[in-house]
């Protein structure tokens, strides 16, 4: 049976938010040093290097999606204008601007975590097709 590799990386964003609708303190105007973890599958390493995805290109395709939530007020970036930036939403959004990033390449997003502090954490998943 063939086998598959797992791949992923790690970086933060800095980024407030307000949770509408909380009904506690998470209402209110806040901050949080965001980890996002992303994991993508290959089944294929390329025969000349023996990687599924080089992390260069990983970071770089995930550094380029947070770049657009660093240093921002959630709330007043699309689409959380309209969606609660919660943890949970946060990490969709990721995956779904990610994985049309990663669409060239010979690999799969399979997650992305979204923490906003060690030991608490949001991880979103898409269906396999």
């Amino acid at each position: 049976m063939p086998g598959r590799w797992l791949i992923g990386v790690t970086l933060d964003f800095s980024a407030s938010h307000c949770l509408r609708n909380y009904g506690g303190k998470c209402e209110a105007l806040h901050g949080h040093n965001f980890s996002v973890t992303v994991e993508v599958e290959g089944r294929d390493p390329d025969p000349a290097t023996g990687l599924v995805l080089d992390f260069k290109i990983l970071k770089t395709e995930t550094k380029a999606v947070l770049e657009t939530l660093d240093h921002a007020h959630l709330n007043d970036t699309p689409p959380f204008r309209d969606v609660n930036p919660s943890s949970e939403h946060i990490a969709r959004h990721v995956f779904r601007l990610l994985a049309e990033r990663l669409s060239p390449y010979p690999v799969r997003l399979k997650r992305v975590q979204v923490a906003e502090k060690p030991g608490q954490w949001a991880v979103y998943l898409e269906d396999e097709p």
